[in-house]
């Protein structure tokens, strides 16, 4: 059973960072993809960044520039760096991993940006 525990959420104010991280029960190079959604009040889950196990990258048009997607094998952890957050970016985040064709979730981190 693949577990994904995420960490680093918290209220902060707009123009502020913070970096969330995903730590997996196991190696996470056995998953061909690892990604970071979110959720806002009354709006749908939307991708935010993904990252594949040959490193490549994408992200959601609102926070390209800002969000970086970085992995850590060693470690068995995802990571996302958020700068320059807009209160528009609050949201519960959730992390995502696929293997195959499944697709395993975290319980969610709360992201809070005040203007």
């Amino acid at each position: 059973q693949v577990q994904l525990v995420e960490s680093g959420g918290g209220l902060v104010q707009a123009g502020g960072s913070l970096r969330l991280s995903c730590a997996a029960s196991g190696s996470i190079s056995s998953f061909s993809a690892m990604g970071w959604y979110r959720r806002a009040p009354g709006k749908q889950r939307e991708l935010v960044a993904r990252i594949t196990g040959s490193g490549s990258t994408n992200y959601a048009d609102s926070v390209n520039g800002r969000f970086t997607i970085s992995r850590d094998n060693a470690k068995n952890t995802v990571f996302l760096q958020m700068n320059s957050l807009k209160p528009e970016d609050t949201a519960v985040y959730y992390c995502n991993a696929i293997r195959v064709t499944l697709a395993y979730w975290g319980q969610g981190t709360q992201v809070t940006v005040s203007s």
